[in-house]
């Protein structure tokens, strides 16, 4: 039996979701976060060394890490579907974005939550305004700046096509919304993205995900 061993709020969800669209059948093991520091429990690294969650055992197998996750369930159960036809300028642009979501879109959007409360966090009275200080300037010189870079990109690209791969509905869509849902949640800087908002009620929608969010449990992104 394939099993997700699913920590609670973060991007296993969208696998999930992604064996919802598929309809294979699996079993969910759950993981919760430590309160104090967010991480994922030890537990998990009984599964896989790094203690990361999405990861899968399926068929005396273990595979980690979402891009991967994402190739192996489309091609053992996808049976040619989510996927476009190899050859074609779609399927380029399904790699390119199955790729990127991680590659590209998920960096800064680490950089911000981790600097954010690096602002917010415990540390002596007298080092504070020195945290606060060298907080604020990678935020404004560099994480938000490169977060409104990638927004308006992708913003621009879902303007070109509905869906990331094309005309087509795609598992490059379930990858990117994981992004998208945290740059939602994260980046407050005032820039305009009504092809996001779109794209995220288009997905937010569909009744596979809706099955997924019952599976899974509560889905609250960390800001």
């Amino acid at each position: 039996m394939l099993i997700v061993h699913h920590l609670e709020n973060s991007r296993s969800q969208r696998v999930l979701w992604l064996l919802e669209e598929l309809g294979v059948e699996y079993e969910i093991k759950r993981y919760e976060r430590d309160k104090k520091t967010m991480l994922a429990p030890r537990e998990l690294r009984e599964v896989h060394p790094l203690g990361k969650s999405p990861v899968l055992t399926d068929d005396g197998q273990t595979i980690a890490e979402s891009g991967a996750i994402v190739e192996y369930l489309v091609e053992r159960y996808g049976k040619g579907r989510l996927v476009p036809a190899a050859g074609t300028p779609e399927k380029l642009r399904y790699t390119y974005w199955l790729h990127y979501a991680e590659g590209s879109a998920m960096p800064p959007l680490l950089l911000k939550l981790v600097f954010e409360r690096m602002k917010t966090g415990p540390v002596p009275f007298f080092v504070r305004p020195i945290v606060r200080g060298v907080a604020d300037k990678v935020l404004t010189m560099f994480v938000n700046p490169q977060l409104k870079l990638h927004l308006e990109y992708m913003e621009a690209q879902l303007g070109e096509h509905p869906w990331f791969a094309g005309k087509e509905f795609s598992a490059a869509d379930i990858q990117m919304s994981f992004p998208l849902e945290a740059a939602q949640a994260r980046a407050s800087d005032g820039t305009k993205t009504p092809n996001i908002t779109a794209f995220l009620e288009k997905i937010h929608a569909r009744p596979a995900y809706q099955r997924a969010l019952e599976r899974g449990g509560p889905y609250e992104l960390m800001r």
